[in-house]
């Protein structure tokens, strides 16, 4: 397949991009755990750590549990205003020596570099995943993609070791254009893997709302001229600086939309907690908006109103349930009202990943299948819309029910079971709808927890093979840290 050395844009989309203006961002960013300890940080900020917290975090340094080692810090002023008057957004930006007491974990999550046929593309079913950027405008200390962040070297399918690497345009743009042209001489499959057409992109990192409005819009119109028909923009942006939601990023937005009517875009936005987003009073309450609802953050208002009146734009949140930080029914119940109210769309919330450090953050899968169920209460149907899923190697999973009695004629289900259900393949689509029914186990953070507990697994979840890939993922990192 040739590879083009520099992004060549089509008539079309130069002319698209000849408008595109440039803006200038001040995120006032502190980076690094060093800023803290010199208070080297703003006058506001040099309490944010305690003398205790970082004398502990100074003498985990240039160890094996180095909390940066794992991690960088890093946090924008607008989500320190926010942190200091919330205890959860502290425990999702503040680096803890609870992250490395534990270091079990996957280098490589979810096996995605056994689905990446080209450097920064990981291709799974219809949809390709695009990493774009390596940072974002702070850093989630659960964050699913530590080893992109932290640019740790990893051990790849081939056998070599080396950081996951960014995808480049020209060379994903023939990639698709020749993945496509096979599916359609096979007659709608791929002929090696039996995908069907990829059609669907998401943008992620990193978060790709770091990147200038120019270079988005080359990735926008460099995938809609390759046939792609549904980008997705990954970003949390919103949360940590929405200012970058700005007017020439909506002109942009327009401008790209006009050209390509027919291409639809997705921002998969990611609010944690309702603090995010919602203002507080002087005792820390949310505030009863006369009109209806809560009062919102202005900046972040204004931003999600301006993406939600465009007709072209559907806005998804979706978010890990992570403890100590949103494992609280009433706050997620809030979170989901608000952001319907303003519609935003309530997609996913997720169990924990397989993460080198996870057992310092994931909830038990059984305590957030009840977390989500009691946040849903008092919910209506379209509020509640939220599924629970965690990603299997197979594929995403659904955890679709955790009962509490047995089931009749089954042995051992006395306590009862939890049922879980693929949504899509890793591979393809065939076993897309498969269940897996295990017997309960209230300390199971992940499907390792559940190995020696099932009872039917039509979808393939606790084959042997899988078994032996979670246990190695077990002990992988101690050979990459």
């Amino acid at each position: 397949m040739p590879v083009l050395e520099k992004y060549q844009p089509t008539k079309k989309a130069q002319t698209f991009l000849d408008k595109v203006e440039n803006a200038k961002y001040n995120r006032e960013i502190v980076m690094g755990l060093r800023r803290f300890i010199d208070n080297k940080v703003p006058e506001e900020m040099q309490g944010f750590y305690s003398k205790e917290e970082l004398q502990v975090l100074i003498d985990l340094k240039d160890t094996a549990q180095d909390v940066e080692a794992r991690m960088p810090v890093k946090i924008t002023n607008h989500y320190y205003q926010i942190a200091k008057k919330s205890k959860a957004i502290q425990t999702l930006v503040k680096a803890s020596p609870k992250e490395t007491y534990d270091l079990e974990g996957a280098p490589d999550p979810g096996k995605q570099m056994d689905y990446s046929p080209l450097e920064g593309l990981i291709h799974k079913y219809e949809l390709g995943l695009i990493y774009v950027v390596n940072t974002c405008s702070a850093h989630c200390r659960f964050c699913y993609r530590e080893e992109l962040i932290a640019k740790k070297e990893i051990l790849r399918e081939d056998g070599t070791v080396a950081s996951k690497g960014l995808a480049k345009i020209p060379e994903l743009v023939n990639y698709i254009l020749e993945h496509n042209r096979m599916v359609v001489e096979n007659g709608g499959k791929h002929p090696e893997t039996n995908r069907e057409k990829l059609r669907e992109i998401l943008m992620s990192g990193g978060d790709p709302m770091v990147l200038s409005n120019k270079k988005l819009a080359e990735w926008f119109s460099a995938l809609a001229d390759a046939g792609i028909d549904s980008i997705r923009v990954g970003t949390k942006e919103l949360a940590f600086y929405p200012d970058r939601f700005d007017q020439t990023f909506f002109n942009m937005l327009d401008d790209w939309h006009a050209t390509y009517p027919e291409v639809q875009l997705r921002m998969m936005i990611h609010f944690n907690h309702p603090d995010e987003f919602l203002q507080k009073d002087i005792k820390e309450n949310y505030i009863e908006d006369p009109e209806g609802g809560l009062v919102w953050i202005e900046s972040t208002k204004r931003a999600v109103k301006e993406l939600a009146d465009r007709k072209y734009i559907i806005i998804e949140n979706q978010a890990p349930f992570i403890k100590g930080i949103n494992n609280d029914p009433d706050a997620m119940r809030i979170m989901q009202r608000e952001l319907k109210r303003n519609r935003v769309n309530n997609h996913y919330f997720f169990c924990g990943r397989d993460i080198i450090g996870h057992k310092a953050f994931n909830l038990t899968i059984e305590d957030a299948w009840n977390l989500l169920n009691d946040s849903q209460k008092g919910l209506s149907g379209v509020e509640a819309s939220a599924r629970l899923s965690i990603t299997h190697y197979l594929g995403k999973t659904e955890v679709v029910a955790v009962t509490n009695g047995p089931m009749q004629g089954v042995p051992g289900t006395e306590n009862g079971v939890v049922i879980f259900k693929l949504l899509r393949g890793a591979a393809d689509a065939s076993n897309k709808g498969q269940v897996a029914i295990v017997r309960r186990n209230p300390e199971a953070i992940w499907f390792s927890g559940y190995e020696d507990r099932v009872i039917y697994d039509e979808a393939g979840l606790f084959t042997e093979s899988m078994k032996s890939t979670i246990s190695l993922s077990k002990q992988t990192h101690k050979t990459t840290m």
